[in-house]
C-alpha cells in the first residue's frame, strides 16, 4: 500500500469524524465526547506516524520539501493543542466549543493542503516503489503510534521514532485503565462509516 492510501484513509476517517461532530447535537453530550475521543486518536496516531516517515520523505524528495513540511508541521503542533484542549475540557464548555470550532476548519485545511499542495509534487518525484516502501513503513508504524495530542514532543523522525514507542506504550496503558478505546461513537447523526 503506498503512503498516499495510507494517508488517504486516514484523512477520510477524520473528515467522517468532522461532519459527525457538526452534526451531533449539542444536548448528546456522551456521543459528542465519544467522538472526541476517536478524533484524538486517530489524529494522534496520523500525525506521529507522518511525522516519523511522510515529512522526511517530503523534505528529501521535492523541491522546497523543507518549506511544505516545516509548513504542515506548524499546522499540526497547532492542532495537537487544540486536541488535547477538546480532551480536556468538558463537553459543552465554552473552551470545548471554541477549540471545536478552530479545529475543524483548521483540519480541512490542514488536509487540503496536503492533498492539494504536497501529493502532487510527491508524485512527480517519488518513483511507485519509493511510496510503496513508505506507505507499508507507515502502516506498520500506524499500529504502534500515540493515542493521544503530545504537542511539545519535537516532530524530528529521529525523536519520534524513539521517543515514540514509550509515549505510545504509556497512552496505551492509559487507554486500557480508563477503557477509553470501548468508548465508540454512536447516534443518527454518525454517517459514512468504513
Amino acid at each position: 500500500m503506498d503512503v498516499l492510501t495510507v494517508l488517504l484513509a486516514d484523512h477520510n476517517v477524520v473528515l467522517r469524524l468532522l461532519r459527525s461532530l457538526e452534526r451531533a447535537p449539542r444536548e448528546v453530550e456522551q456521543a459528542r465526547a465519544d467522538l472526541v475521543t476517536s478524533l484524538v486518536i486517530t489524529e494522534s496516531g496520523h500525525e506521529a506516524v507522518e511525522e516519523q516517515y511522510f515529512w522526511p520523505l517530503v523534505r528529501k524528495m521535492v523541491p522546497d520539501g523543507d518549506v511544505l513540511a516545516d509548513h504542515a508541521i506548524e499546522q499540526e503542533k497547532t492542532g495537537k493543542y487544540l486536541l488535547r484542549r477538546l480532551e480536556d475540557g468538558p463537553v459543552g464548555s465554552p473552551e470545548f466549543e471554541e477549540a471545536l470550532a478552530t479545529f475543524v476548519p483548521a483540519a480541512r485545511e490542514h488536509i487540503n493542503f496536503e492533498q492539494t499542495r504536497v501529493w502532487p509534487l510527491l508524485r512527480q518525484f517519488c518513483s511507485t516503489e519509493q511510496l510503496e516502501v513508505v506507505g507499508e513503513k507507515m502502516a506498520a508504524a500506524r499500529k504502534l503510534a500515540p493515542t493521544r495530542p503530545h504537542p511539545k514532543t519535537p516532530a524530528h523522525p529521529v525523536v519520534q521514532k524513539a521517543g515514540g514507542m514509550a509515549v505510545a506504550a504509556l497512552d496505551r496503558v492509559r487507554d486500557l485503565v480508563t477503557a477509553r478505546r470501548n468508548r465508540q461513537p454512536s447516534g443518527p447523526w454518525i454517517r459514512d462509516r468504513g
